[in-house]
């Protein structure tokens, strides 16, 4: 999973689509030309715990800070306002905190993410006594944003609603990715944080094409890029890259995860404290945050 959207809803999930762990310093070396799609696919799900493990989770909790921000040179505050399911929001912040000359200390926020199949999720986000908060229930989506003086309930717009529909499921995106209707294609490889990976590309049921590298060691996730967005009146590539994981229940999860925006020179970081696998969560926790 991602903890993709990595909150995308970033931690869109995700943290949503693949969960995976970048073991251990290794010298970089040409991955095996000849390993088959089908091999590599293979070797990444049984590196993250194996398929039956995954198809036992039914949901995920994980809480934890993300970044939303630095202060400012005077004093002030800039990015408090981002809230993860509106990228273009805190883009939009942070070129306003660059043209203002912020270079002061990252504000860092505490989350609670609440993944459950089947595409169910919920975040939230604290500040200054407020709780931002997003839901979507697997067909709907709702969002509550006081950071921005937004203290009624709002419906996903028509985009938001396309790409919650879009996450993927807990167990990722290649976990039975042919009846998703998802093809995937190995690209060659390339060089991510200094090791060789898989690049693979993922044509989705509806048309829209990502991208996720496989290290070639470890057979585990190391980036993925998600839906492009707006910047500067150009369409920018997102990705994220899942570090720092450790073994869970028997499933390997990322505790830390950092998205980059093509051309943006700050990086967001989600560092998660706790995670919790097959937690009660109530079906309330999934519908209209009224």
């Amino acid at each position: 999973m991602n903890l993709r959207t990595a909150l995308h809803i970033a931690l869109s999930c995700s943290l949503l689509s693949s969960l995976a762990h970048a073991a251990g310093e290794a010298k970089s070396g040409l991955a095996p030309a000849n390993l088959s799609v089908e091999k590599i696919i293979e070797r990444n799900i049984n590196a993250r715990g194996g398929l039956a493990a995954w198809q036992r989770i039914h949901s995920i909790s994980m809480s934890g800070q993300l970044d939303a921000g630095r202060t400012r040179l005077d004093g002030g505050q800039v990015g408090q306002q981002a809230h993860p399911s509106s990228r273009g929001e805190k883009v939009a912040l942070r070129k306003m905190a660059l043209e203002k000359g912020a270079s002061g200390t990252i504000i860092r926020l505490p989350f609670r993410m609440d993944l459950q199949r089947p595409g169910k999720s919920r975040v939230e986000v604290q500040f200054n006594g407020d709780t931002a908060v997003q839901v979507f229930d697997g067909k709907n989506g709702w969002k509550l944003r006081p950071f921005i003086g937004r203290r009624e309930v709002e419906k996903f717009s028509d985009e938001e609603s396309r790409l919650a529909s879009q996450q993927q499921e807990l167990d990722g995106p290649l976990v039975d990715y042919a009846s998703k209707g998802t093809r995937v294609a190995v690209m060659g490889s390339e060089p991510i944080n200094g090791r060789d990976a898989y690049k693979l590309k993922l044509s989705l049921r509806n048309g829209d094409v990502r991208y996720l590298w496989i290290d070639a060691k470890s057979f585990l996730d190391v980036r993925y890029d998600g839906p492009p967005r707006h910047f500067d009146g150009k369409l920018r590539t997102v990705s994220t890259y899942y570090r720092d994981y450790q073994l869970l229940e028997g499933v390997m999860l990322p505790y830390r995860l950092e998205t980059v925006v093509e051309g943006v020179r700050n990086i967001e970081q989600i560092v998660i404290d706790k995670i919790s696998l097959n937690a009660s969560l109530p079906e309330a926790r999934f519908s209209n945050p009224e």
